[in-house]
């Protein structure tokens, strides 16, 4: 493997790390926003329970990401952030709001309904205009004698509402996976009864946007969907995935019967789904990170450099593992952070 494509490789990792966290957390948000009114339930209180310590462990992945493609990929800086100027700025805006928000929620409780709207509202539109990047990045949106970003085109064309649809969906069906394991593991049944209502609705819904949008990036990318169809064993075997995961919602329990699936096994194997998509996305796409200019060889750093970033990342990466294990045993596993008791118990 030359030093291009395991650099790209390593970026692609940090974008598949931060679009899974990402979509639980944006689609907890979500969640957390839609059922904050009901009386009965308690699962807009378990989806912000979740929320609250894990929204800064997301944006440490969005700035690990960032940092990764600058120093691996310096040549690309000025045409991908071309292409990132616009919903970039937007995104960077809506998470400056969404983490005030976030880190104030338990200092002002007399905003706490503004706040969870905010959660909810802002975890959608980050998402959003997050995935509208990839369709950038496939060709035709940017002017080749300018370098501008043809806005008018973005938005007018279906190749971006296709990776909307699929975006959104599948943040809220990974989140709602997520959340139904996230009450079973706290022994909410009534929060997981909703969850897992939400899951088994969303999942068919993100299968087919997910062919949608491989059938419409033929309009404006006609090489990259050619690609993907030669890439087709590994999305068969990423549906093969997504079918055993959505029938593990249905599995019958024979230690917990008031619970029916198996939300682990499901969860699980719906990110090994997006994980087989997404490798075989990410090797359709090469040699290109911005089609057609801008390739992965032509761009990278010089190999000093290389060995240099590949040890201080060694190195970084050592020093953050040991510490999101500590924070997920405390957080996701501690069962008295996962079903606190009420005072006087």
């Amino acid at each position: 493997m030359n030093e291009g494509l395991l650099a790209v490789s390593l970026v692609w990792l940090f974008v598949f790390i931060y679009a899974i966290l990402g979509s639980i957390d944006f689609g907890a948000g979500f969640w957390g926003m839609v059922h904050r009114n009901e009386v009965q339930g308690e699962a807009g209180a378990l989806a912000n329970r979740f929320l609250s310590p894990t929204w800064e462990v997301t944006n440490v992945f969005l700035v690990l990401l960032v940092v990764t493609l600058v120093s691996f990929f310096p040549a690309a800086i000025y045409t991908v952030g071309m292409a990132l100027l616009l919903p970039g700025s937007l995104v960077l805006i809506l998470l400056t709001i969404r983490s005030a928000m976030m880190a104030f929620q338990h200092s002002v409780r007399r905003f706490k309904g503004a706040l969870e709207v905010v959660s909810g509202v802002t975890g959608v539109l980050i998402p959003s205009l997050l995935v509208s990047v990839l369709p950038i990045l496939t060709g035709g949106f940017i002017d080749p004698e300018s370098g501008m970003l043809r806005v008018g085109k973005l938005f007018t064309s279906p190749v971006t509402y296709a990776y909307l649809a699929f975006g959104l969906s599948s943040q809220l069906f990974l989140s709602a996976s997520f959340l139904a394991d996230y009450a079973r593991e706290a022994d909410n049944e009534p929060s997981y009864r909703v969850f897992r209502r939400h899951a088994v609705r969303l999942g068919p819904l993100t299968l087919i946007t997910a062919v949608l949008t491989t059938w419409t990036i033929g309009q404006e990318a006609s090489w990259l969907r050619q690609q993907l169809l030669e890439e087709g064993r590994w999305f068969l075997l990423s549906i093969l995935a997504f079918l055993i995961g959505y029938l593990a919602l249905f599995w019958k329990r024979r230690d917990r019967q008031k619970y029916r699936g198996w939300p682990r096994v499901a969860f699980i194997l719906f990110i090994i789904q997006y994980a087989l998509a997404s490798f075989a996305y990410g090797r359709a796409h090469l040699p290109y990170l911005v089609y057609p200019s801008l390739t992965v060889d032509n761009s990278v750093t010089n190999p000093e450099m290389f060995r240099l970033l590949m040890v201080s990342y060694g190195i970084g990466l050592a020093i953050l593992i040991p510490g999101f294990y500590l924070f997920w045993r405390l957080f996701l596993k501690d069962k008295r952070y996962l079903a606190p008791k009420e005072e006087g118990e």
